[in-house]
């Protein structure tokens, strides 16, 4: 498999029907690393190397990996990294790396595990909807199977030990992606997010650190790793997931209810956009299409399912669309067939009056 074979397959959480109105999708990672081996910023070029080797090799014996696939970043080209990136499967951190980093994912796209980013693993596995604690059962089982080959750099008193102090102890991420729109529409998503701040949270955009919100798409993790468990970790994500769904639905229906003039116009703007502009850039298109989003899920819009909306928010993104065009284009050139492409894929799509 190489990104142009990746990118023709579903995502296997952004497309499934199973991604629900407000969470999008769950992911676990977990940051571990070599007992005895320079962390990936201090080590020369050919342990980085060497490293990349044995532990993809490892990764890739393992059953639970699902026929994985091996790609080491530095054979490929820019364009094809800002594709993995868009997809989840390495960070922004990733595209920057040289030889003896890359990407080991299972052929379904649902586990991956990027070797020697800033820690010398980082395996992720993200499920669709609010699954935080199935995929934390199998990365689980992933992270035992994978430590009978590997010693693992572990401290009694500390746990895991990590590149970065804020990952120290369990070294385990959990995040959940959820859609937001009634909150910020009631104008509520301040207070919500200062809210989760102070529950020790990490809010952010939609491609995680540093990055921008569009689309009213936000990241909500845990910050917390050292003197807590995995499972109470996991536990409390799934519980502050299930309090956002209430609260969104609560916005929702008194945004409904008190401004259904503004709701209406807000949907209909979006729709009219969607279908006759001819050009949309990226932080523009994810905003319409959370809002057509919106609508599909009040019954406002027809023609269209909340599968195509998903795909398309992916399908809109930089990287896909160069790598679907089959070459690099300027940022006008992206933004006039981002537009074209959304009126394509939106055909057929109608409001309900």
């Amino acid at each position: 498999m190489i990104v142009d074979d990746l990118i023709k397959q579903s995502n296997s959480w952004i497309s499934t029907r199973e991604s629900s109105g407000v969470v999008i999708s769950s992911r676990i990672r977990l940051a571990r690393n070599v007992s005895g081996v320079a962390f990936p910023g201090w080590a020369g070029s050919e342990d980085r190397r060497k490293l990349f080797d044995d532990l993809s090799m490892a990764l890739a014996s393992l059953d639970l990996m699902e026929d994985a696939v091996v790609l080491p970043v530095d054979e490929f080209n820019e364009v094809d990294r800002v594709v993995l990136c868009e997809r989840r499967l390495i960070s922004r951190d990733m595209i920057e790396k040289g030889a003896g980093s890359g990407l080991v994912v299972s052929a379904k796209q649902r586990v991956a595990v990027m070797i020697n980013e800033e820690d010398h693993l980082r395996m992720q596995l993200i499920r669709p909807g609010l699954n935080l604690r199935s995929a934390w059962k199998l990365l689980d089982r992933i992270d035992t199977e994978l430590e009978k080959h590997v010693s693992y750099a572990f401290s009694p008193d500390f746990g895991y030990l990590t590149a970065c102090p804020s990952n120290v102890g369990i070294g385990m991420r959990v995040s959940i992606m959820v859609h937001l729109p009634g909150l910020k529409l009631m104008d509520e998503i301040d207070s919500v997010v200062t809210g989760l701040n102070r529950m020790g949270m990490a809010v952010r955009g939609t491609f995680g650190e540093g990055s921008d919100t569009f689309g009213n798409m936000y990241q909500v993790s845990n910050e917390t790793t050292l003197g807590v468990t995995e499972v109470d970790t996991v536990n409390l994500i799934h519980d502050i997931a299930g309090t956002l769904v209430e609260l969104e639905k609560s916005a929702r229906a008194r945004l409904m209810q008190k401004r259904e003039i503004y709701l209406r116009d807000y949907i209909q703007r979006a729709f009219g956009i969607s279908m006759y502009a001819q050009v949309t850039s990226s932080g523009e298109a994810l905003d319409l299409l959370s809002a057509l989003r919106l609508g599909l899920e009040f019954g406002m819009l027809t023609g269209v399912t909340l599968s195509r909306i998903n795909k398309l928010m992916l399908l809109v993104q930089p990287g896909h669309l160069q790598k679907n065009a089959k070459d690099r284009l300027s940022v006008d050139e992206r933004d006039e067939l981002r537009a074209d492409v959304m009126r394509k894929k939106l055909k057929g799509i109608e409001l309900v009056r």
